[in-house]
């Protein structure tokens, strides 16, 4: 695909009730100190004149059938961690009309549906919608943390009829970013908030500082922690955030323009899940930076991007070979030139918390109009 990625999806597990399957486990992350993760993929395909990874098209128009003749109500039970944000118009920014999105709870009985964010929901913030729920009403369970930050699953089995992740296979899968192939019709529908990846120019192969790691929740406990604390043995790393520098005034509090100045930037996740891949990778890459990540494994990470747009700390024996493997590219831009040359076929589209992600869910609500099934097995699948 121009770039060598070899874009796959898998059939999705049937979670709903009376049709569970086995899953099983597969690929470890970090030597000796991570655990093995599932790579579990699925999710709706969109082809692309290649095989490609379903990514959301949430500009796109319901086809076939008018909007105005499926009007959907979607009531936000809860703003996420209780911080307030004005509801989008979904026709205006993404063009999915026929959409009224309210945070009334005295709508709740004509609601055709509910979004529940479950922080908010596990930690008593707030309780569930009352039942009986009205006829058809479809609950939506939204989480964006990862199973290692998910608590109560159990709590809640059965009781919701729709998921919405960042894993491939939840029934609504909107991801923290996602790659657009450049010149696609998909990417034409998204131009107002792609970002264009450009190639990279001498100066961006001569970037003057190497490493750059920004942090906000530092645990002795997590893998990046331990990795950073034998990274920093051979080569140096500047730390900022919560738990290092504050970011420079000049960077006017970007990570982005920050990030922009190094060579490599520290995309490691607090926890190693399936699909858990967030913002950290993908402000490096559009930063232009390289991002050294730790996380899910390689397998998983090339589902969303192309095998040589990232360095995975699996890919070394020793955390001091992969401190070499950074110097050698430092001082050698024709090989750096290699991991940054894919970028000319791409944009970049980083969704918006939380208004792209309602939009998305009230196109789900009028897909499955008529479906009455239940998510049995949330546990479970969440976790592997």
């Amino acid at each position: 695909m121009g770039a060598g990625a070899d874009w796959r999806a898998a059939p999705r597990e049937d979670r709903r009730s009376g049709l569970s399957q086995q899953r099983k486990c597969v690929g470890p992350v970090l030597r000796n100190t991570c655990f093995s993760v599932c790579v579990a993929t699925a999710g709706f395909v969109l082809l692309l004149g290649v095989s490609l990874l379903y990514l959301p098209d949430p500009y796109k128009l319901e086809q076939f059938v008018p909007e105005e003749n499926h009007a959907v109500t979607l009531l936000i039970w809860t703003h996420p961690f209780g911080r307030y944000r004005k509801l989008p118009n979904c026709s205006v920014l993404y063009q999915i009309g026929g959409c009224t999105l309210t945070d009334d709870v005295r709508v709740y009985p004509q609601a055709d549906a509910v979004v529940i964010h479950h922080r908010d929901v596990a930690t008593g913030t707030a309780d569930l919608p009352p039942e009986p729920r009205p006829l058809e009403q479809k609950w939506i369970w939204m989480n964006y943390e990862s199973p290692s930050h998910t608590s109560g699953l159990w709590r809640f089995e059965g009781v919701y009829n729709l998921t919405m992740t960042y894993r491939t296979d939840s029934d609504i899968f909107l991801p923290y970013g996602y790659l657009l192939p450049r010149g696609s019709k998909t990417e034409g529908l998204n131009d107002r908030f792609a970002h264009t990846l450009l190639a990279p120019s001498r100066s961006h192969l001569l970037r003057p500082r190497l490493v750059a790691w920004v942090i906000s929740n530092w645990s002795e406990s997590h893998a990046r922690v331990a990795l950073y604390h034998q990274l920093r043995r051979y080569i140096r790393v500047d730390v900022f955030g919560r738990a290092g520098r504050p970011l420079p005034e000049d960077s006017g509090g970007s990570v982005v323009r920050l990030v922009g100045r190094y060579q490599f930037y520290l995309a490691l996740e607090n926890s190693q899940h399936t699909d858990y891949i967030t913002e950290k990778l993908w402000n490096a890459v559009r930063a232009g930076a390289v991002p050294v990540v730790l996380g899910p494994s390689r397998q998983n990470y090339e589902r969303f991007l192309p095998p040589e747009a990232f360095i995975h700390v699996d890919d070394f024996p020793t955390v001091r070979g992969l401190a070499r493997y950074l110097l050698m590219l430092r001082r050698n831009p024709a090989r750096l030139r290699r991991h940054l040359d894919w970028r000319g076929g791409y944009s970049l589209h980083q969704p918006a918390f939380w208004a792209e992600h309602y939009c998305t869910v009230c196109r789900a609500v009028r897909r499955t109009r008529g479906r009455e099934d239940s998510v049995q097995d949330l546990t479970r699948w969440f976790h592997s």
